[in-house]
This record gives structure tokens, C-alpha cells and sequence, in this order.
């Protein structure tokens, strides 16, 4: 006989009180934490709880009460189902507050250091279309509307072009219109679905490993360049030919036109051969005068215009006076480097990426900056005392590690080096604090400047200055 699975409860009338870390609304209920989505404080609501944990609880909401009245309506029409811009219902100066208080909350409760007053966060001047790349995906298994779940008709078609439904893996939302990539993104996407469903270009199937056309990657830049990439899942000469063919009489302008055969069991496209169409094999970016190269691989921030705010601050922090010898940890393709060089003496910028630290060497030689050197490699590998002893004792340290943070191995060589200042951005205020707190007894955070990159989302940048003390 089974074992009898004891029934969730049901929690109802329940009002949602505050945001927390990860961007979900918390409910209180007998002094038990409640996490759920799509909720914002003010919302009255029923929940039904999916998981129960010893300190939490997870719940869906299955019934909407009262609407708090911070509320406004989601601009896209696939609000709720696309796994995107989640806080759309939250205007954006409240956005803004529960990203600042993320920040605040998280270095007090798990750096538990002292702090400086904080800066207020410092908004993105645009809100929609700010993405300079996008990948979306083929898929034969569309998501279904619940219109379409509810009628006893089965669906036309089950092509999709567009973003993963969260959590699942197979599952595609076709998407019309998204507001996260300025023209021509859209455009370009909603041609070539059009072209393939015209032409009978077969879409992906993840499951089964079959199926023409697998992703397309569009990347645009403030100056008007724009890429696309086109992958597809096995070479069909002819195929291949008449849908780049008619990319490229559709849309003229493009920059650059590229595409890929990827046979693998995953999308990555990293390790694969790139092959130009037509045009360049890059684009280029501006900002403050500088040009930076973007390949098909090349990491760059993905939203240019607050990227050139998020650098100014870490310049800023920095205090340079031209007199200074600057590492730049995790410098992926040398942007901070190259941006910050003008008032160094020197910068030294450490990547684990080869391919990118030779996109760091293009960009300075680009931009005629001769005071920059790169090295590739693990940084707790590459960071210890011979590299020092080589390339000198820095005054000052920008880390911008990955949302893991940085490895023991490093926080204890930056301590070992110990220079005068450290500027250490995180796109993860929590393992921030955790470093933090591991370099407090020889550093103080003197400033803190939270940045918003990703309007609509949890997601937030954090910059903070630490003096030798």
C-alpha cells in the first residue's frame, strides 16, 4: 500500500508584505515565510502552497482578491507566461526601491560588516528596448495559449520562435513582440519564422535531436550596427542558402550576417566555427570616444548605455590620478580596462576566457592604448606572487567576478597584496557581501552604489568601494 501524501494547506485571504532576495514576494503566515510570484506587497491573496521546507514555504497563487494598489498594467502581451521582465506590474520607481533595499538587506544580514550610508540606486534611463542581445529559439512543441489548453480543437501549428517557458527545457512561447530589443530585433525575428513556416524549414525538436533550424542570435549597438546568427542543426546547402539569401535582400543594412551547423546535444555555440554570410564578422560599440569589437562570442554588457554609467562609477571609485598601477580582475574583453586606462599609469586585466582577453588586445590596440596588458587564465591560478613580482604591486584592484563571487584563493591574494583601494562590482549583491566580510579586518567599504541594468527584473549590479585600513 502507498504512503498517503499529506495535503498542502491552503492559506487564504493573505496579504503579500514585502520583496525579497530573487525578486519573490513574501507573505507572512504564523510566523512562517510564504515565497510566491506574480504577486506584488499590497495583493490580497489565496495561495496554495507547492513546497514546504523546515524555515519556508513556496506557494502558487490561485486566486487574486484585491489588487494592491502600486499596481500597473503589464505593457507586454506575453506578461506571465514569457519567464521575462517579471516585475512589470510594479512601477518602476518601486522597482527601484525593492532592488536598493535587495542590496541593503543582503550586506547587513550576510556581510553583517559596517557600512556607509548607501547611494540610491541609479535607475536606467531607459526601461524597454535597452538590450544589445537577444537569443531565441526554434521549437516544434509550442507552448500553448490557455485558450488553446481549454478548446477541444487541436492546434494548426506548433512552430514557435521565441523564449524558453521557465522550467521547462522543451517547451517554446512563440513571441510576437518582445520590448526588451530595439528595432530592427523584432523585425528580423518575425521574418524569418515567416520565411521557414512559407518555405517548410523544419523547427527543432530538443527531444527527439531533429529538425533545420535550432537559434537565432541578434546583437545591435547604440551606433546602428547590428548581427545576426543563425543556427541550424545539420547542412542542407540549399536551404541554408535561400534563408540567409533572404535575410540579407530583406534586410540590407545588417552589418553582419552569420550562421553556424551545430550538431551538438546543447545550443552553446562558444565552441563552434562561426561562418560570415555576408558583411563584417563583428560590430562595433562606442562609448566615451573608445570603440569596442563584438564578435559572435565576444561577452559584452548587455545593456550599453547603463554599462557606460555602471564604468564611470568604478572609474570614479577608483580615485586614479594617472599615477597608479590597476589590475582589473575578470576583465572578460577589457572593457573597464581599456575604459579606465587613460587615467592609470597602467592596467593589468585577468580573464579565464583566451578568446576574450584576445578581444581586450583588438579593443586597445583599436583605441591606440598602450598602457594595457591581458592574461589569460584561472584568476586563482594566475593571481599569486610570481605574477606580482612581474607586473608590479598594484594600488588599486576592480574586481567583477561572475555571480558566484570570487574564490577564497583570491579574496586571500587581494588581502596579501593589500592595495590601497578595491573597486568590486557583483551582479550578485549576496555573494558580495560574503566577500566582504571575508576582507573586513584590512578593508572598509567606504561607498556603495547600487546600479539598475535590467529594468523589470530582481536583477541588480552593485558596486562598492573598500580603502586599506
Amino acid at each position: 500500500m502507498g504512503r498517503s501524501r499529506k495535503k498542502k494547506p491552503l492559506y487564504e485571504q493573505v496579504t503579500i508584505t514585502d520583496i525579497g532576495a530573487e525578486g519573490k514576494a513574501i507573505a507572512k503566515i504564523n510566523d512562517v515565510v510564504v515565497f510566491a510570484t506574480h504577486v506584488i506587497p499590497g495583493d490580497v491573496v489565496d495561495l496554495q502552497v507547492t513546497k514546504k521546507r523546515k524555515k519556508y514555504q513556496e506557494a502558487r497563487v490561485v486566486n487574486i482578491h484585491e489588487k494592491s494598489t502600486d499596481r500597473v498594467e503589464a505593457f507586454c502581451d506575453h506578461f506571465g507566461v514569457c519567464g521575462g521582465c517579471k516585475w512589470q506590474f510594479l512601477p518602476y520607481e518601486k522597482q527601484l526601491f525593492y532592488k536598493q533595499k535587495q542590496v541593503c538587506d543582503q550586506l547587513k544580514r550576510l556581510g553583517k560588516i559596517e557600512l556607509p550610508e548607501m547611494t540610491p540606486i541609479l535607475g536606467s534611463a531607459k526601461d524597454t528596448f535597452y538590450r544589445n542581445k537577444l537569443e531565441f529559439s526554434f521549437s516544434n512543441k509550442r507552448w500553448l495559449t490557455f485558450e488553446e489548453m481549454d478548446s477541444e480543437l487541436e492546434p494548426k501549428d506548433m512552430n514557435a520562435l521565441g523564449f524558453h517557458i521557465p522550467g521547462m527545457f522543451d517547451k517554446i512561447i512563440d513571441i510576437e513582440k518582445c520590448w526588451l530589443q530595439p528595432s530592427p530585433s523584432n523585425e528580423i525575428r518575425n521574418f524569418i519564422r515567416e520565411y521557414a513556416l512559407q518555405n517548410g524549414l523544419t523547427f527543432f525538436d530538443i527531444r527527439n535531436q531533429e529538425g533545420f533550424l535550432r537559434n537565432i542570435i541578434i546583437r545591435t549597438a547604440s551606433i546602428g550596427e547590428n548581427m545576426v546568427i543563425i543556427s541550424f542543426y545539420f547542412e542542407d546547402e540549399e536551404k541554408r542558402e535561400g534563408l540567409l539569401k533572404a535575410i540579407d535582400k530583406e534586410f540590407p543594412d545588417l552589418t553582419s550576417l552569420m550562421y553556424v551547423i551545430n550538431t551538438k546535444g546543447n545550443d552553446t555555440i562558444t565552441d563552434q566555427e562561426i561562418k560570415l554570410y555576408n558583411g563584417r564578422d563583428h560590430i562595433f560599440e562606442e562609448m566615451e570616444g573608445l570603440k569596442f569589437k563584438i564578435g559572435p562570442k565576444s561577452f559584452y554588457q548587455t545593456n550599453s548605455e547603463q554599462a557606460y554609467e555602471l564604468y564611470k562609477i568604478t572609474r570614479n571609485f577608483a580615485g586614479l590620478t594617472g599615477n597608479e598601477l590597476v589590475y582589473d580582475l575578470y576583465t572578460g574583453t577589457g572593457t573597464i580596462a581599456n575604459f579606465v586606462a587613460s587615467k592609470a599609469k597602467k592596467v593589468v586585466g585577468i580573464e579565464y576566457v583566451p578568446e576574450a582577453i584576445e578581444d581586450a588586445k583588438v579593443n586597445a590596440q583599436l583605441n591606440n592604448i598602450n598602457n594595457t596588458s591581458f592574461y589569460a587564465g584561472d584568476m586563482k591560478d594566475v593571481l599569486n606572487k610570481k605574477f606580482i613580482a612581474e607586473n608590479g604591486q598594484p594600488e588599486v584592484i576592480i574586481t567583477d567576478p561572475p555571480r558566484a563571487g570570487m574564490h577564497e584563493d583570491v579574496v586571500n591574494t587581494i588581502l596579501a597584496v593589500a592595495p590601497q583601494r578595491v573597486v568590486y562590482l557583483s551582479c550578485n549583491p549576496a555573494t558580495q557581501a560574503r566577500d566582504l566580510s571575508f576582507m573586513d579586518e584590512k578593508y572598509k567599504v567606504t561607498r556603495i552604489q547600487p546600479v539598475d541594468m535590467f529594468p523589470h527584473t530582481h536583477h541588480v549590479e552593485n558596486v562598492c568601494l573598500l580603502e586599506r585600513r
